[in-house]
């Protein structure tokens, strides 16, 4: 029980040092930011106009090309996702649910039909809450999003593909 309390102290440690860096965005990396709040469930956008993850309806050209793979390199459970537009003042809810994705493991990120935004904002978040943003991904382009964090460097970044 000692090594599960220190495995999530260090991993924790490791999102909050994450979160509170800053690396200069590249093609592959997005920088860690926090200007928007956290959506609480009375704010949360309505089904129809946010991403779920596991969708089953039939989605036009648009949204199909907004779909994409999560994946989660970052060497924590990530305990929430959200995803909202780039424009957006606040976060969409959170679309892993009840659900988590531990490290090492993916999910299909599927838009809902009506959605038309191509620039998207991700935040992911820890069961303590501890968190980390992208901003300004454009999800017209991306089929594939990697999250990792690198210990030596204290810095999480995400690869696209």
């Amino acid at each position: 029980m000692k090594s599960l309390k220190l495995i999530g102290g260090v991993a924790c440690a490791l999102l909050l040092t994450a979160a509170c860096s800053a690396p200069a965005p590249t093609n592959n990396t997005a920088a860690n930011t926090n200007t928007k709040a956290a959506a609480t469930p009375a704010a949360a956008a309505s089904p129809a106009a946010s991403p779920a993850a596991n969708a089953n309806n039939s989605n036009t050209s648009s949204a199909a090309a907004q779909d994409f793979t999560l994946v989660n390199e970052t060497g924590v459970e990530i305990d929430k996702v959200y995803i909202s537009p780039h424009d957006a003042d606040d976060w969409e809810e959170d679309i892993l649910g009840k659900d988590t994705l531990p490290s090492g493991q993916s999910v299909e990120v599927k838009f809902n039909r009506a959605e038309t935004a191509a620039n998207w904002d991700l935040r992911i978040e820890d069961r303590e809450g501890n968190g980390i943003e992208w901003e300004n991904l454009d999800l017209l382009k991306i089929s594939k999003l990697t999250l990792n964090y690198d210990a030596a460097t204290k810095k999480a970044t995400a690869k696209a593909e």
